[in-house]
C-alpha cells in the first residue's frame, strides 16, 4: 500500500482527535464541538460505504455488498436526524466497527492487500472509537 494512503488515513483522524481536545482545553463549547464531531463522523462513515459501492461495481457483483454500501450513509444520516448525545456516539462507533468487520470479509483484493488494508483500518477505527468514547465521557 503506497504511503499516501496511510498518510491520508491518519490525517483523517485529526478532527476526531482535535475536537475532543478543544472541549477539554475550554477552547470550544461542547455543544458546537459535539455537532461538528458527529457530522464529521457521519461523513467519514459514508466514505466507507463508497468503498463497497466501487468494489461491487469493479467486480460486477450485484449482491448484498451493493446494498450494504448504502448503509453507512443511511445510518449516519438517520443518526444525525433522530439521535443525540451518547446514543448517537454509540451508534456511530458501532457502525465503524461493523464496517471494519464487513470490509475484512467482503472486499475483493489479493490476500496481502486485504491484510494490509484491514490492519490500517483496525488502527484507524480504534482511534475513531476511542475518540467517540472520549466525547461521551466529556459530556
Amino acid at each position: 500500500m503506497p504511503i499516501q494512503f496511510k498518510l491520508l488515513g491518519y490525517a483523517g483522524l485529526l478532527p476526531f482527535i482535535c475536537l475532543p481536545l478543544l472541549v477539554v482545553t475550554d477552547i470550544s463549547n461542547y455543544f458546537y464541538t459535539f455537532q461538528h464531531f458527529v457530522q464529521y463522523s457521519a461523513i467519514i462513515l459514508s466514505f466507507f460505504g463508497g468503498i463497497h459501492w466501487y468494489d461491487a461495481l469493479q467486480n460486477n457483483r450485484v449482491n448484498h455488498q451493493l446494498y450494504v454500501a448504502m448503509l453507512p450513509s443511511i445510518v449516519g444520516w438517520l443518526g444525525l436526524v433522530l439521535l443525540d448525545g451518547n446514543v448517537l456516539l454509540g451508534v456511530l462507533s458501532c457502525a465503524f466497527i461493523g464496517m471494519l468487520t464487513y470490509d475484512k470479509y467482503t472486499l475483493v483484493m489479493p490476500k496481502a492487500k486485504v491484510i494490509e488494508y484491514t490492519t490500517l483500518r483496525l488502527a484507524l477505527t480504534t482511534v475513531v472509537v476511542m475518540c467517540h468514547l472520549a466525547m461521551a465521557l466529556i459530556a
